[in-house]
């Protein structure tokens, strides 16, 4: 995986790209499961919309860390 990335002159960490990635795909995903009445199924909806967010962002480093 990458450590670094050069984005307009300035380093940004890897971990950064992936967590702002993870961020693009969360938001439509949660508005399609609010939609849905996903969330509804859970005793505490924020912890269900976290635990959705640390998924795909830990998804997305798996992802990242494979070349």
């Amino acid at each position: 995986m990458l450590r670094e990335l050069d984005f307009l002159g300035a380093f940004v960490p890897a971990i950064a790209v992936c967590f702002v990635f993870s961020l693009v795909v969360f938001i439509p995903m949660d508005a399609l499961l609010t939609r849905l009445g996903f969330y509804r199924l859970f005793w505490y909806e924020p912890l269900a919309r976290f635990a959705l967010l640390v998924i795909l962002f830990c998804g997305t480093g798996i992802l990242a860390s494979i070349q």
